[in-house]
């Protein structure tokens, strides 16, 4: 970890922003580490893979995610990455993200954050540079955040549960079923999942397979291959869902963005 730590010369609170950029080989995992800034980690190209002690976040194209200060995190690298990191110091957090977040990187923070790499530290108040930087902050403040993670629960018995689920995407056991696998009342399990992780089994069972899919997907799999490997009885079964989740299709996801689809990604 120190070796690796020590090629973060940025993250040290030299300056309230700033940027770092590094290229990273498909499969590449980086070791679990944490920084004593927050961070906005983003892919220029390619799909990560962020795990923390709270669970797990897929990252691709157009998309970011805000880690706080002192995260232990450790990033998997699905294809090769181009990664743009931004780290922020403690006073420049109001209004920031206090938890794990994807964000829908907008085209605006895009070219701020390409911008900022070019900027060196430390930089001069009211500079064109710190003005930079303080907009790039506001683009963050202003972002949406996606349906991209997936919490892990704490007690040993629901994480054996979801690392089934995660090993086996397709398995459709249902909640009676784990249950009385696990020795519980349906109700106790359903109330036991919610309260560790926020979501019902059924909508984390689905957000780990939509986790899946986008590997697969990042990986060259076609649409049909990933809806059988995940279980949906057709194609269509599954792009619905993709779609009602993420706003696009599954062929189109990893497509870039016309500037005109960013408020139909987000929502808007």
């Amino acid at each position: 970890m120190n070796d690796y730590l020590h090629l973060h010369q940025y993250d040290t609170g030299i300056a309230p922003v700033v940027a770092k950029a590094r290229d990273y080989p498909a499969g590449e995992n980086t070791p679990r580490h944490a920084h004593p800034t927050a961070q906005l980690l983003y892919a220029v190209e390619g799909v990560m893979v962020v795990s923390t002690a709270l669970g797990q976040w897929i990252v691709p194209p157009t998309r970011g995610i805000w880690l706080p200060i002192d995260t232990w995190h450790q990033v998997r690298m699905i294809s090769a990455v181009r990664m743009r990191t931004v780290y922020v110091r403690k006073d420049s957090l109001e209004g920031l993200p206090q938890e794990c977040r994807v964000l829908a990187i907008s085209p605006l923070l895009r070219e701020l954050i390409l911008a900022a790499m070019s900027i060196a530290v430390p930089y001069a108040p009211d500079s064109r540079d710190e003005r930079l930087m303080k907009l790039l902050l506001d683009e963050i403040r202003s972002l949406p955040t996606l349906a991209l993670s997936l919490p892990r629960p704490q007690s040993p018995a629901l994480q054996g549960l979801c690392d089934v689920l995660l090993a086996e995407p397709a398995d459709a056991r249902s909640v009676e079923e784990w249950a009385t696998q696990l020795a519980m009342d349906p109700r106790t399990l359903q109330r036991r999942f919610s309260r560790e992780t926020g979501l019902s089994l059924g909508q984390w069972r689905r957000q780990a397979r939509l986790i899946a899919a986008l590997e697969k997907l990042a990986c060259g799999a076609s649409v049909l291959e990933v809806a059988l490997d995940l279980g949906y009885a057709s194609p269509s079964a599954f792009a619905t869902m993709f779609k009602r989740e993420l706003g696009v299709s599954p062929s189109s996801f990893y497509a870039p963005l016309p500037d005109d689809d960013y408020a139909v990604i987000c929502g808007g």
